[in-house]
């Protein structure tokens, strides 16, 4: 019984990221619905982070009431968090999908486990260590992966019947909508945005692997980062967005949208996303990524009639493929490093010591504790 609760204790990072990855593709999924509604996209990322804000700064107050003292250098910390992780990489991603499609963005997405690790080797957090199976694991897994999200994002080949749920969500005559061809130009500029996006994204996981050392409070981080993130976001939409109308929300699909997205994307799943940078870098957050990808191709096979294809359930294997193999690295990494690193365990039978060193001269006692002794004799030497 102790070694499966010690097993599910080591999945755990890994199973919250799974959850990270659910939430997250259930955001994409209400982006499009929200979109089609004529939503404006930068009020969405602005309503995201508020909703963010006001649900995570109360219940950081109550369950962390306790904390490290503020710094300057953990706001500037949390700044450039909400800034790369929040309403930089948001509107970047919006912007890039307004100009190309979603698949084009969704692809681009994958390219952050590369880009994190680059930048991670970079400023110290990971090391390379090609020369040791670890290190070719990481490198290799991460190619795995990429290489399967780009095969099941531009690959289709035979179409998979998976039969219908009768739950489209989309309106009738709104499916045609996303299939228009960007010009050129507008092509290479998504691809930058897309590209500026998966920097900004890794960026924010390195920076906040460094303000989880400082400031090792998930949720109080987290309620900092949103509000950083609303701020900016806010700011950007009043000067971006000029019909005033569109920041009304109604008991509809954009209020469901923002709330959704907001506390548990932004709120509860960033801090979730902290913890697991914290445990285990911020190389292990980013490969799961890819995941999102596989929710979003089976949930729009399923609630919005896209077709679902064999190059996508190909890529999906490549994905889990290159994941595991990431994840191999990565735990033998760790359980080398626990083995260069004792462990130091505190038990009460633990005590203080008391040490008696005798000889045939002279007797020094050194009285710590009485609980335990240890009596060390030592012969004079002889004549």
């Amino acid at each position: 019984m102790g070694q499966i609760i010690n097993i599910l204790h080591g999945l755990k990072p890994a199973m919250l990221m799974v959850v990270v990855q659910v939430v997250f593709a259930g955001v994409n999924v209400l982006y499009k619905l929200a979109a089609n509604d004529g939503m404006s996209l930068r009020i969405m990322v602005a309503y995201r982070f508020i909703f963010a804000t006001a649900v995570m700064v109360p219940l950081a107050l109550i369950v962390e009431r306790k904390r490290p003292k503020l710094t300057w250098t953990v706001l500037v910390q949390a700044f450039f968090c909400g800034l790369f992780g929040g309403s930089l990489s948001q509107n970047l991603y919006i912007e890039s999908l307004a100009l190309t499609s979603a698949t084009f963005v969704s692809a681009m997405a994958n390219l952050i486990p590369a880009i994190t690790f680059i930048i991670a080797i970079t400023i110290g957090l990971e090391k390379l260590a090609f020369g040791t199976m670890a290190g070719r694991a990481k490198v290799l897994g991460t190619l795995i992966g990429i290489g399967g999200a780009m095969l099941l994002t531009f690959y289709k080949g035979v179409p998979i019947n998976m039969g219908s749920t009768h739950l489209d969500l989309l309106p009738h005559g709104s499916h045609g909508a996303a299939s228009s061809h960007p010009g050129s130009a507008h092509q290479l500029l998504g691809a930058l945005l897309a590209l500026g996006s998966c920097i900004s994204y890794a960026l924010w996981l390195n920076i906040q692997a460094k303000m989880s050392e400082k400031y090792p409070c998930y949720y109080s981080s987290t309620a900092l980062i949103c509000t950083m993130g609303a701020i900016q976001a806010i700011i950007f939409a009043l000067c971006m967005e000029k019909d005033k109308s569109q920041w009304k929300l109604g008991w509809n699909i954009r209020l469901l949208t923002v709330a959704y997205a907001g506390i548990l994307a932004s709120g509860l799943m960033f801090s979730l996303m902290s913890w697991c940078v914290r445990m285990r870098g911020p190389l292990y957050a980013s490969v799961f990524n890819p995941l999102m990808l596989i929710l979003v191709a089976f949930a729009g096979s399923l609630f919005l009639e896209e077709k679902l294809y064999i190059g996508s359930v190909i890529g999906a294997v490549l994905i889990v493929m290159g994941l595991y193999v990431v994840l191999w690295g990565k735990g033998k990494e760790m359980k080398k490093m626990n083995r260069l690193v004792p462990s130091i365990t505190s038990s009460p039978e633990n005590g203080p010591v008391e040490i008696i060193v005798t000889s045939s001269e002279a007797s020094t006692s050194i009285n710590i504790n009485d609980s335990n002794r240890i009596l060390a004799t030592k012969d004079s030497p002889k004549e």
